[in-house]
């Protein structure tokens, strides 16, 4: 067999399990691993720091809708005391 085949086959096999070394030393295996034996997350099972996002969000919505109202009301008030000719004139 000639030393390059060797040399080639051995470089190979270096790298291969240099991989295989790597791949069993990082948190991936044992994440599948845990997949595998536990399942998926129950999804009923929610973390109490969702709920307060979640309430946090609706507050934040409706305060939103609030100041849109109001910005509503007063373009439709500013609308008005133009058209009467209250506001906007140049003197």
């Amino acid at each position: 067999m000639p030393i390059e085949l060797v040399v080639e086959h051995l470089v190979q096999a270096v790298i291969v399990g240099a991989v295989f070394i790597g791949l069993a030393y990082s948190p991936l295996p044992r994440a599948i691993g845990h997949r595998i034996i536990h399942g998926k997350a129950r999804s009923n099972e929610t973390d109490p720091r969702v709920d307060d996002l979640l309430e946090d969000n609706a507050m934040l919505r409706r305060q939103i809708e609030e100041v849109q109202e109001r910005v509503e009301f007063a373009e439709r008030m500013l609308a008005q005391a133009q058209a009467r000719g209250l506001v906007g004139r140049d003197k």
